[in-house]
């Protein structure tokens, strides 16, 4: 699976969902993969949808658990869930699709 890289909160960070993470993010969120997909991209999603699948995929992309965490608190709780939800949604398209530009990150 390709990483999405992109800057959040204070740099440019690797997005990466393995396969261990998705069944971590499956069971912090309560359903399978292409659940959790269907409500972001259908914007019918719950907080831990997006919450859970950025600290995940920055974990996947390299980052420590608790550094990934840190990042949550200081740019995503508390904060409209429109800020993230995109990042959310464009870690889970490179998941389920890869990256469709073939070899160049957005």
């Amino acid at each position: 699976m390709t990483a999405y890289t992109t800057f959040f909160g204070d740099g440019e960070h690797a997005f990466r969902l393995t396969p261990a993470l998705i069944g971590e993010l499956e069971t912090k969120c309560g359903s399978g993969i292409g659940m959790i997909a269907n409500r972001l991209f259908s914007r019918n999603f719950a907080q831990a949808d997006v919450t859970e699948t950025i600290r995940l995929a920055l974990i996947g992309g390299g980052t420590t658990p608790k550094r990934a965490r840190e990042l949550i608190v200081a740019y995503v709780d508390g904060r409209a869930l429109i800020e993230t939800y995109e990042l959310a949604v464009k870690i889970l398209e490179r998941t389920l699709f890869g990256n469709p530009s073939k070899g160049t990150d957005e």
